[in-house]
């Protein structure tokens, strides 16, 4: 027999969202057709799985587990411990690694914060970092600053000189990053990017790290999922520690994972656990933990090594497309998910890019170019496959994706022919162009033929009242 529902002040613990907010789920619906009927193709962006969803909105939000399994600061957690250890089987599993020699938390909130818990546990402050700058397509949290400010607290708290890539070929200038690191001598090398086009040549970089007597991390956030399949190189085989963020080519939900190498270390795994928690944050997200624990089970099958390859074969098609249209690309190519396009050699900008393809149903961001002066005026912008191959998008769709990139393009030309250089004369424009309108309709009508993860019946997500022309 069901026990009944109260009627008293607690009535509305047990309403469905819809009907106790329907303003909100009216936000959700609305995002459920820019993502049905938009083709996302931001880099650090994946579509998770419906198995995922339904454990990251679980019932184990309502759970507080301040500690490790076996050792919480609350009672009650003896099924989050199961949860917990069963995450970190996986994430050993899924990248093939043996537990004896690493270990992994399965705390951590979120990329940036796995990277400032690992410098909170193995460096002292103003201990010196390199990383790959942010202009070359590195990472905010790898030591970016400006002349004039500090810009992430990586920078703040430590010293950071960031190493590069060669200004003609846009490849990581590993001879220089070397010499540098003889004169700086670094704590830490940190390796990985959020736009860079190409593999990394892990053995390389750890003999400069071993030159230093430095830790050699690495931050695959964006290529997580690709290394799982084995269609990159291992960073395992040289690094001290690796981090992650889970939602992009992993696609997991939003958070991050901390491996670290305990073989050649018996303390780290305790500096590592204590700089997470109580360090740098508070107790875990468990039902994000089961979202993680999910992926991780998921990359560990064999169609997931499927889907890895695609990722790789749809950047590669559309990067060939887009340098026949006539199109520079940085590295003139790709070798994972990632595709960075030089605007400069046509005359445009990102920013215009990026708002052009928001008004015809594209989803991309601008993003600086090796060379560029200015961060506030990027002169390129980045593209990820691995959205759509989420959809179950391959070679075919990729041209035609490719061939949405340059009409927008064209369009983009034509409106700063006729009305200048100004942003804001251009955004003007853009919303009552012809061109963008018909283009918009097109994208549409092929972006909703293809599934959407996470969503079993596609007749059920609603067309927002008086969706005409925008995404």
């Amino acid at each position: 027999m069901a026990t009944a529902l109260p009627s008293d002040y607690n009535k509305a613990l047990y309403t469905p969202l819809a009907e106790a907010d329907p303003e909100v789920q009216s936000i959700i619906d609305d995002e459920t057709w820019r993502q049905f009927s938009g083709l996302e193709l931001i880099a650090s962006e994946n579509l998770t799985s419906l198995a995922t969803m339904e454990a990251n909105g679980s019932i184990l939000t309502n759970k507080y587990s301040e500690g490790l399994p076996g050792a919480r600061y609350y009672g009650g957690n003896e099924h989050i411990d199961r949860l917990e250890r069963l995450c970190q089987q996986r994430a050993l599993k899924a990248f093939n690694l043996d537990p004896a020699v690493w270990g992994v938390n399965v705390q951590p909130y979120s990329g940036s914060t796995a990277n400032f818990a690992t410098f909170t546990a193995l460096l002292q402050p103003q201990d010196r970092i390199m990383g790959l700058g942010l202009p070359s397509g590195g990472h905010l949290t790898h030591g970016y600053y400006t002349a004039k400010k500090k810009i992430s607290a990586s920078s703040i708290y430590f010293q950071s000189f960031p190493y590069q890539v060669d200004t003609k070929t846009g490849l990581l200038d590993y001879e220089g990053l070397h010499k540098n690191a003889d004169l700086f001598k670094p704590r830490m090398l940190i390796t990985g990017g959020s736009a860079y086009p190409r593999d990394w040549d892990y053995k390389r970089l750890s003999e400069t790290a071993k030159s230093q007597q430095a830790y050699l991390m690495s931050d695959i956030a964006h290529i997580s999922g690709l290394v799982a399949a084995q269609v990159q190189n291992n960073p395992f085989e040289y690094c001290d520690i690796v981090t992650t963020t889970t939602h992009k080519t992993l696609r997991g939900p939003r958070a991050g994972l901390i491996f670290f190498r305990k073989d050649k270390d018996p303390e780290v795994e305790g500096k590592i656990n204590a700089a997470v928690f109580p360090a740098c944050q508070g107790g875990p997200h468990n039902n994000t933990i089961a979202g993680i624990a999910v992926a991780l089970k998921q990359a560990a099958d064999p169609a997931f090594k499927e889907y890895a390859a695609q990722v790789i074969k749809n950047s590669q098609t559309m990067g060939k497309r887009l340098i026949e249209h006539g199109y520079k690309l940085q590295t003139d190519g790709s070798e994972n998910h990632l595709l960075l396009v030089d605007l400069r050699p046509i005359g445009l900008t990102g920013s215009k890019i990026e708002e052009l393809a928001d008004l015809c149903g594209v989803t991309v961001n601008k993003n600086a170019v090796v060379g560029d002066t200015s961060a506030l005026t990027p002169g390129g912008y980045r593209l990820g496959t691995s959205a759509l191959t989420s959809r179950s998008m391959k070679e075919e769709e990729m041209l035609k994706v490719a061939d949405f990139l340059h009409r927008m393009t064209q369009i983009a030309l034509e409106i700063q022919g006729k009305v200048g250089k100004k942003l804001v004369d251009f955004k003007k424009a853009a919303h009552t162009h012809e061109g963008v309108k018909q283009l918009k309709k097109e994208v549409e009508a092929f972006a909703t033929s293809f599934p959407l993860p996470g969503v079993r019946d596609t007749s059920s997500i609603k067309r927002p009242s008086g969706a005409n022309g925008h995404a």
